[in-house]
């Protein structure tokens, strides 16, 4: 008798789980929370929550944007396990037209953190975002190549999406691959992901920085290869050093994107940034934890929450304004209470 006893403990607890997110999806459908386009939840490695709203649908293509970026520093964990360059390594050493160049001086890990001291910026107005006018040329390498200096390396977080590219071209030229044919050899066909669109460059080449199209699925295993140690179905895809030195998320960017999410009564901490991922510690009611996560605009995000092990992807429409934030509100008062 104990272990029908025991299934039917777990039968009951699945079950509860499932009508408590489908208050979820009722409340989504409700447009309550608007252009939330999908949300996959994982837990103990299986899907307990996978909807699609707003016309998307499970096989739909949904633009990364920055989120991407993370993604970037997994293929850099990547080249690194393979003795390609290492976080110390001057840049110079691959960006040879800034051999002798006090740019040439800036580090991978520099570019990792966003911390080059170019002279560009995207999160808090004070630019300029360096992308915008990048995307207007016909040669983005030669724009980057003529981007001053700020501000000596190492010294302040500056949200730009230059630094990913030039990790992304550091990759290229130290594999003697493109970008794309280095992730879909090391990263995507080991993950069994076929279906995307990179963003092409003029030079041909795939975008490191961001408007990435894939499945919220597969950038669920995304965020459960990070989970996971950088293991995925018993395969070492990446070294779990470099999962564990990537996240390890240390420099304030002065801002909370639970406070941009206007949830009331929780607890606002500055999120911190890692090699392109960001960590924010979550205080709300009774619930006390920290999310690791890939962010870009309109809502598009590959959530870690160890203490739960589990892993949740948001993709959403709603580009430049703060309810792109708004999946860390659903994150507190619906998810992580049922988890």
């Amino acid at each position: 008798m104990k272990y029908p006893l025991m299934i039917a403990i777990l039968f009951l607890n699945v079950k509860g789980i499932g009508q408590q997110l489908d208050e979820l999806k009722s409340i989504i459908d409700s447009k309550a929370y608007p252009n939330i386009d999908a949300v996959v939840i994982s837990q103990n490695d299986a899907i307990i929550f996978e909807n699609y709203f707003n016309g998307f649908k499970s096989d739909s293509l949904h633009d990364t944007r920055s989120s991407f970026k993370s993604i970037t520093s997994l293929l850099a964990g990547i080249a690194i396990d393979k003795g390609l360059f290492s976080v110390e390594d001057k840049i110079e050493n691959f960006i040879t037209e800034w051999k002798n160049d006090p740019r040439g001086k800036i580090t991978v890990k520099n570019l990792l953190e966003m911390k080059s001291g170019l002279a560009c910026e995207g999160f808090f107005g004070i630019g300029p975002d360096c992308e915008s006018e990048m995307w207007a040329t016909d040669d983005w390498l030669d724009y980057i190549l003529n981007i001053p200096l700020r501000h000596d390396p190492g010294l302040n977080w500056a949200y730009t999406s230059i630094e990913p590219e030039l990790v992304g071209i550091i990759i290229s030229r130290t594999s003697g691959l493109t970008l794309m044919e280095f992730a879909k050899k090391y990263l995507f066909e080991p993950l069994k992901i076929t279906d995307y669109n990179w963003y092409i460059k003029p030079n041909g080449d795939g975008y490191a920085a961001g408007s990435f199209f894939m499945k919220p699925v597969d950038m669920l295993k995304i965020a459960e290869l990070v989970l996971n140690n950088g293991s995925w179905h018993g395969k070492q895809i990446i070294s779990e050093n470099w999962i564990s030195e990537s996240i390890n998320c240390k420099t304030d960017v002065e801002m909370s994107f639970t406070r941009f999410a206007r949830t009331a009564n929780a607890t606002y901490t500055t999120a911190k940034y890692g090699y392109f991922w960001y960590r924010e510690k979550l205080k709300y009611k009774d619930i006390e934890t920290e999310v690791l996560f890939a962010s870009g605009n309109g809502g598009q995000y590959m959530m870690v929450l160890k203490d739960y092990n589990a892993s949740i992807v948001f993709t959403g429409s709603n580009f430049g304004n703060w309810r792109g934030k708004l999946p860390f509100d659903i994150l507190l008062k619906y998810i992580l209470p049922q988890l």
